[in-house]
């Protein structure tokens, strides 16, 4: 059933829902009752829901259903056309909505919590010029016109008279500010986000998110003092930037050791969210106490949490459940019910709101459009960012929720940034579509977006953490050595396991951290490295650390090859602990003698399978981090014996797909490859006669395990683990 055809029964859900809480009790004069509570939040939920789902079939954002459930339930309609119901089911009583409003409240927290994680400050630094440019423009002049708006109001339009200046400041900050949620959302259901002027608009929604939080926690600190005081202007700046400054430093590297310390050591279900939850509190009530809005901490926290190394796949993944299902629904139905509609058939302010809507539109258009062209983008850009910055959404609610709760806004002027925020929000799709139609892709943004969308379904890409198991031996640290080298291209942090006594000092992480430096990619940060000592058998000691969760476990134990064939026990017994992807080094040569150092000249075996095009991506990986030569190995069943420099001619379609994709990862990390193709009915020793006859040290071959045993990779690795004279590195999946 669709959604469109549940709405006319809206009405029966109201009713129910009504008879429920007049059986509870309510009109009666009695207290709050948790009945009603229970009532309104699966009534918004509910009606939320399907309206959700109306506007997503009409390419709007769900978000806008959720506000409408709220403006059909509240004054504006069911008030207006059953009033009795209404009240019944939302009484007008400080206590009841009191219940209600504090769940929305902790709403408010959760969504800028979410916010700021999905914040890419990594994207903000790749277009800074252009999008620091549209910020500028695009927030002075709407704010320039929302402050002269409030600024000239009349006084019966004001909470408070002699706070003008904060009201005309709140609402030059609402008209200002963007929503990213709601831009983001649309730029990628465009699959326009990571053209060129989709990250300018994204990047530009995220600054202008992050200048107006800052902006409303200082407004916030204007209001409690009741008078304009140029000491606490001062004091909660200067207490802002203070805050912001150690949160984005010292607080970055705290954040991190705190989500895996919660993870690692705590075994409770969810301790890493409960964590989370209770760092945005810490931080909400540490701007609350330098005298700034709570939301400021929550957007902090959730940036901090966005920027953490490990876990974050996760952790968006549970708290969107939640915060989405549960308390966004029920915050912006909330801001709904607050909005009364009806004061529109006031000649005078449909005309102040119409007004509004203008003025926000146009300022914000202007603005963005001008900052488009100074940043240096072409005018069909500019025209695009311009659609597109103008979404006010999610955000210009919680807003104008804020002001309202502070005082900042009448109740008239917090139905006229609501209705402004819907209008807004409902006409951008359409127009930023409509725009971004008429931008042609040109030659270089088509490159990088083939080598960002390669590098997105790509292996390496997706990895967050590592595990390294290893001995003190040379094989120990050639497979720190080659963690520290894939980990350095992505700033992944690296647990390394030492088996054996402790009686030296952490020469496995000096490894990882030598190789990650010298490989660390511009855009990746620091890779953190922690070597544990683990006097136990290796099973032992995987299984014990692996149950922490991590990607990626390379393995470098000695020996590597049982005496009778095949991997040595604890090699295997370490392998079948582990349930995720593995790798199994084994240093030999010059390895042996120098593993950290000697130099790398790699060949990687390809055969048009998925694993191969993983071991195939790490070799890719390994040559850009050591600036080592590369050879790829193409074993054909239907090709003669040829080296390539193009196109795989004579290769069967699947085989000339494989090996292409495989050469276009190599192009895209900038390296030089020599090619060769062999057909042979022998390959461990056409594998092996290529690495001789090229002076290769090091093997890759991405490999398959074998169903029901974990150690087992088949008897082509075997052959080739036991009889090559070089390096050899697996990639096992």
């Amino acid at each position: 059933m669709r959604p469109a055809f549940l709405v006319p029964a809206l009405p029966v859900l109201a009713i129910l829902a009504a008879g429920a809480a007049q059986a509870a009790g309510i009109g009666s004069g009695g207290g709050p009752s948790e009945v009603v509570l229970v009532v309104q939040i699966v009534l918004l939920l509910t009606v939320g829901r399907l309206l959700g789902e109306a506007m997503l079939r009409v390419g709007q954002p769900a978000v806008m259903g959720q506000l409408l459930a709220g403006i059909l339930l509240g004054p504006s309609f069911l008030g207006a056309v059953w009033p009795e119901a209404q009240h019944w089911l939302f009484p007008p009583g400080r206590d009841q909505k009191a219940l209600l409003d504090g769940i929305a409240q902790l709403g408010i927290l959760l969504l800028l919590l979410m916010t700021g994680m999905e914040t890419d400050l990594a994207l903000v630094r790749k277009v800074r010029r252009a999008a620091l440019s549209v910020s500028v423009t695009g927030v002075a002049v709407p704010f320039g016109c929302g402050f002269l708006l409030g600024w000239f109001l009349p006084e019966t339009m004001l909470p408070h008279p002699e706070l003008r200046l904060v009201t005309a400041l709140f609402l030059g900050t609402a008209l200002a500010i963007s929503s990213v949620k709601i831009v983001a959302m649309v730029v990628r259901e465009m699959d326009f986000l990571r053209r060129n002027v989709g990250q300018v608009i994204v990047a530009s929604a995220i600054i202008d998110d992050t200048i107006g939080w800052v902006i409303i926690a200082v407004i916030f600190s204007l209001a409690q003092g009741g008078t304009i005081d140029p000491w606490e202007v001062g004091r909660s700046l200067a207490g802002t930037l203070v805050f912001l400054g150690l949160s984005l430093t010292v607080g970055r590297r705290l954040v991190f050791l705190l989500i895996r310390w919660a993870n690692d050591a705590l075994q409770s279900e969810a301790a890493v969210i409960t964590a989370i939850l209770v760092l945005m509190g810490v931080l909400a009530l540490i701007t609350q106490a330098i005298g700034v809005h709570t939301v400021l901490g929550a957007f902090v926290a959730g940036l901090l949490v966005g920027q953490s190394p490990i876990l974050t796949k996760r952790i968006d993944e549970q708290l969107r459940g939640v915060v989405t299902a549960l308390f966004a629904p029920i915050f912006f139905g909330l801001a709904g019910l607050s909005a009364d509609l009806t004061i529109l058939r006031d000649p005078r302010l449909l005309l102040l709101t119409l007004g509004l809507i203008a003025i926000a539109s146009l300022g914000k258009f202007a603005g963005a459009f001008a900052g488009g062209l100074l940043g240096g983008l072409r005018r069909p850009e500019s025209l695009a960012l311009a659609c597109g910055m103008n979404a006010r959404g999610s955000t210009e609610v919680i807003v104008a929720s804020i002001g309202l709760g502070m005082g900042a806004l009448s109740q008239d002027l917090f139905t006229m940034i609501v209705a402004m925020a819907l209008i807004t929000t409902l006409a951008m799709p359409p127009t930023l579509r409509w725009a971004l139609h008429r931008l042609p892709l040109r030659g270089e943004e088509k490159e990088r977006l083939e080598r960002e969308a390669a590098e997105e379904r790509g292996f390496v890409a997706n990895l967050e953490r590592l595990l390294v198991a290893a001995d003190d031996g040379a094989k120990g640290r050639f497979a720190a050595r080659i963690a520290g080298l894939v980990a350095g291209s992505r700033g992944m942090p690296v647990t390394v396991v030492r088996l054996g006594p402790d009686n030296e000092g952490a020469v496995l992480s000096g490894a990882v951290a030598e190789a990650a430096h010298g490989a660390r990619d511009e855009e990746a940060g620091a890779v953190e490295v922690t070597e544990l000592v683990r006097d136990a058998p290796a099973a032992e000691a995987v299984a014990e650390e692996a149950a922490k969760g991590y990607d990626l476990l390379i393995v470098g134990i000695d020996p590597t090859v049982a005496p009778e064939g095949g991997l040595a026990d604890a090699v295997a017994d370490a392998a079948e602990r582990f349930d995720g992807p593995l790798s199994i080094a084994a240093a030999r040569g010059a390895h042996r003698e120098d593993p950290e150092r000697a130099a790398l000249s790699i060949l990687a075996v390809v055969d048009g399978t998925r694993a191969a095009r993983r071991g195939a991506e790490v070799a890719v990986t390994l040559a850009r981090g050591a600036g080592a030569p590369l050879t790829v190995l193409f074993l054909s069943q239907g090709a003669g014996p040829r080296r390539l420099t193009g196109l795989a001619t004579g290769l069967g379609q699947g085989d000339a797909a494989a090996l292409r994709d495989v050469l276009d990862l190599a192009e895209q990390a900038g390296l030089r490859v020599r090619t060769e193709v062999r057909a042979t009915r022998a390959p461990e020793r056409e594998i092996l006669r290529r690495a001789r006859a090229g002076n290769r040290d090091l093997i890759v071959m991405g490999v398959t395990r074998r169903a029901g045993d974990g150690a087992a990779f088949g008897p082509l690795a075997e052959t080739v683990l036991e009889a090559s004279d070089r390096s050899v590195l697996f990639l096992a999946s």
